[in-house]
């Protein structure tokens, strides 16, 4: 007998980007829709249509992108809301609308100040407005985590007789624990009368840390869809975790009564592409997609592994997208071969201008740096985040200096605007140097939020990735910059974040 399909439903685009300073620009959801799709997720939730017009023209593309996963809009219980995401998922070949209202009495008093009758009016309604414009509609009880039981019912029995086809049970603000949460998801199943007339689904945050722990335990109880996001990224302290997930209900297959169709090769790739995106690093000690995840340490552990690699691996590390750090290309390497390896590490690139200038900057990393490793060529493609175009302001040369006893001094030659300046600075280390230095220049009025490096690759001739987070007006931004010289990627990332506060590329994060 088969098992029941576990649906994955990834909201990176959505919760995932309302982390502050992990808000995506279009063509970067694009971006990271498209590696979902390579992953086959079920269903990718692109955005928040009505939180802005940025947003609906993400969701929108996506939407004409994406052949293979279903393509979803949340949306308030609000009319207008619901048709601004109808418009947005139109064009999907599978689309859905995701409405919402708060359930729980402090939400339903406090933030709505609304009678729990009237928030079943108000949820029917929107249930029945969507059904009216597309027959994939799922309704998420705001807060369900810590809502009655009794009105849980109540109002979940009514958007099923609307329509609904998938319900969710949000633990919204990380309150429940595993045992709890999977009796909720029990008691429901068995107590709504047209239960079974819908697939049931959880959506938890990790504010204790038990997100992936209380998804895994509904899954149990009976839940069918999981919500969830790569590398746990999202609001506070995040979402559960796409990659821990899936590996579960994979490696467990003797416990779980169901399996997903996840392609679990596209993993790393899509935890590297969305890191390098939104400029959050995943820790080395990271389930599944952390760089110890599968490294021995311990000789105990090393001699296990050489005999036998599961005496200390449930996983193998191939099955998740890792792979060997060996050469792929050379200062030799011509672009169609370029190109094709980025193809293979599932990086694709649809505009000629993007990969010329990718391939100008590997024959340059090629000339430092003699052996290219896959991770060099992710961390140079998320450097690419920002086209020519755009860059108002351009580094043209630098010099640094750093001696005991003195200030280091900071000499660039930055492009704005077209008309090149000339500027130096000292700081208290060459990197406050450069920085100083090209604020002299753009005068942002910026504040410094983040200043992240990490090294990409082993050894003294690695790359060096950078990360900048800045704020201004109520804007965060991140920019991201890499070079065998860790100055130089500092430059490049601050440089990179001010391009986008300029440009306005960058939206702000709905939080609605």
């Amino acid at each position: 007998m088969s098992k029941e399909q576990l649906i994955i439903f990834d909201t990176t685009l959505r919760d995932g980007e309302q982390s502050p300073g992990a808000s995506m620009t279009k063509e970067e959801k694009l971006r990271i829709a498209r590696q979902l799709e390579r992953m086959r997720v079920d269903v990718i939730e692109a955005g928040f249509p009505a939180a802005s017009n940025g947003d609906f023209d993400a969701v929108r593309a996506v939407a004409e992108a994406i052949k293979d996963s279903t393509v979803a809009g949340l949306c308030r219980a609000f009319d207008k809301d619901i048709a601004r995401a109808l418009e947005a998922v139109k064009p999907a070949k599978s689309g859905r609308i995701h409405t919402f209202i708060a359930t729980s009495p402090i939400h339903m008093e406090k933030k709505l100040r609304m009678a729990p009758d009237e928030v079943i009016v108000a949820a029917t309604k929107a249930v029945r407005f969507a059904r009216n414009g597309i027959a994939d509609v799922e309704f998420s009880c705001e807060d369900a985590g810590r809502s009655d039981i009794d009105f849980l019912c109540r109002i979940i029995e009514a958007v099923i007789k609307e329509g609904a086809t998938t319900i969710n049970i949000p633990d919204t603000v990380g309150y429940n624990v595993p045992g709890q949460y999977a009796e909720r998801i029990l008691q429901l199943r068995q107590r709504i009368p047209n239960s079974d007339k819908v697939i049931w689904s959880v959506h938890c945050h990790n504010d204790l840390g038990l997100a992936v722990a209380n998804s895994l335990a509904a899954v149990m109880a009976g839940a069918r869809q999981v919500e969830c996001t790569i590398n746990g990224l999202g609001e506070r302290a995040g979402n559960a975790a796409l990659e821990e997930i899936v590996m579960a209900v994979h490696t467990r297959q003797d416990v779980f009564p169901c399996s997903t169709r996840i392609d679990t090769t596209q993993i790393v790739a899509a935890s590297k592409m969305v890191s390098g995106i939104t400029g959050f690093p995943v820790q080395p000690n990271k389930a599944i997609v952390g760089a110890n995840a599968f490294a021995h340490e311990s000789g105990i552990h090393q001699d296990g592994v050489l005999k036998h690699r599961e005496t200390y691996e449930i996983m193998r590390a191939e099955d998740v997208g890792w792979n060997t750090n060996k050469l792929v290309l050379g200062k030799h390497s011509g672009r169609t071969a370029f190109k094709a390896r980025l193809k293979e590490l599932g990086i694709e690139v649809d505009s000629e201008q993007v990969l010329n200038s990718a391939f100008a900057r590997f024959k340059e990393l090629a000339d430092k740096k003699h052996e290219i490793f896959d991770e060099d060529l992710h961390a140079l493609m998320s450097d690419e985040v920002v086209t020519p175009d755009d860059e108002y302001y351009k580094l043209l040369s630098s010099m640094f200096h750093s001696e005991t006893g003195e200030s280091p001094q900071a000499k660039l030659t930055l492009s704005a605007g077209g008309a090149e300046h000339l500027s130096e600075s000292t700081g208290s280390g060459p990197v406050d140097a450069t920085f100083k230095a090209i604020e002299s220049v753009a005068t942002s009025g910026s504040q410094l939020l983040l200043y992240s490096v990490n090294a990409i690759t082993t050894g003294t001739d690695a790359q060096g990735e950078v990360t900048v987070r800045l704020a201004r007006d109520g804007r965060i931004v991140n920019g991201q910059g890499a070079d065998t010289d860790i100055v130089v990627a500092s430059a490049k990332a601050y440089i990179n974040a001010l391009n986008k506060l300029r440009s306005g590329a960058e939206k702000l994060n709905p939080q609605l």
